[in-house]
């Protein structure tokens, strides 16, 4: 088996970018509709991270998780806190940030502790 790529539903186009490109810095790789009138569906991406985001009815379901492992979680942290992004104030706690997007998804980043 390879990566898996997950899908997260969203409902407002300018509050999935907004949340995804602008507070996590994720980068918008493509965007796809299949009419101008029909519902976008869009990968967004950090590193090896690659996250799909649609507005599909029935692709997926509001108030799923993910996990995702990054280095040196503390930096992450600090990035996000000094955006002062008004609708999340993430703490860090047990080497973890989790964050929810403006649907309901949760992402928590790690950084894997030594055993």
């Amino acid at each position: 088996m390879k990566k898996i790529t997950p899908i997260f539903r969203i409902f407002d186009e300018d509050k999935a970018k907004e949340f995804y490109v602008d507070f996590l810095e994720f980068r918008m790789d493509w965007e796809h509709r299949y009419e101008d009138d029909l519902p976008l569906y869009m990968q967004v991406s950090s590193g090896d991270c690659e996250i799909h985001l649609s507005g599909h009815h029935g692709d997926c379901t509001p108030g799923s998780a993910i996990r995702v492992e990054v280095e040196d979680i503390q930096s992450l942290h600090a990035k996000l806190i000094a955006k002062k992004y008004k609708h999340a104030r993430p703490g860090l706690e047990d080497m973890e940030v989790s964050v929810i997007d403006p649907f309901g998804n949760r992402i928590t980043f790690f950084e894997r502790k030594d055993a």
